[in-house]
């Protein structure tokens, strides 16, 4: 399994982090302190790193330095906005660079794009008895495959990795459709309905009122 760890000195920006990416297959630890994260980064192998730059003990930016030889991807996760901040950060290595407050959706998008570069994505998604190869395109349901279209496919890849998060219509339109929303949304709901029936997702694919639609999946 790949393993993530988040440094970041607020709590609940880790905690929201942390429950996201568990829920998309990843093992996440996080850590609030720079001179812990230093000491985790020697001591324990990762694929991947979600660094912020305003720490306790060490900042992100010298903790780059440590990891750049190390060739871990990182991705800088941080309030710092400015074009500056921005490009030292590139400079020193970094693969990616994120500014709070973002969405959870393109943190996800974000991390499997590193994690590619790298080639340390995962081939496989489950979300109970559902199997997705995303490789081969291929869905099985306990064990016997579920045949999809493009789009069901795509929107199913979505909702299991961003299990129990409430995904807007928008996002998901704009994600598989690949073009812009319009608020018009009989398309994706009869997509939605079809891939309930086909996966009996009836009472799992649920309507978020004013938002979309959720994966509900147990942890």
């Amino acid at each position: 399994m790949i393993r993530i760890l988040i440094v970041d000195d607020e709590k609940p920006i880790c905690d929201l982090i942390d429950l996201n990416l568990s829920s998309a297959g990843y093992q996440c630890s996080a850590v609030q302190d720079g001179l812990e994260a230093l000491e985790r980064i020697e001591k324990e192998s990762w694929d991947l790193i979600l660094l912020d730059i305003m720490l306790p003990g060490a900042s992100g930016f010298d903790i780059m330095e440590y990891i750049r030889p190390l060739e871990i991807p990182v991705i800088f996760i941080t309030a710092k906005h400015e074009v500056k901040d921005r490009v030292r950060g590139l400079k020193l290595g970094a693969d990616d660079y994120l500014v709070k407050p973002f969405d959870v959706v393109e943190l996800v998008a974000r991390v499997e794009a590193v994690l590619r570069r790298y080639n340390k994505s995962e081939q496989k998604l489950t979300a109970g008895d559902v199997t997705v190869d995303v490789d081969a395109r291929m869905v099985t349901k306990a064990g016997k495959p579920v045949v999809l279209t493009n789009k069901e496919f795509g929107l199913l890849v979505l909702f299991i990795k961003n299990k129990n998060v409430a995904l807007f219509r928008e996002t998901l339109y704009e994600k598989v459709w690949e073009e812009e929303y319009y608020g018009d949304s009989r398309t994706l709901d009869l997509h939605v309905q079809r891939l309930r029936r086909k996966l009996g997702w009836e009472h799992s694919l649920v309507a978020v009122y004013k938002v979309g639609y959720r994966l509900e999946v147990s942890q």
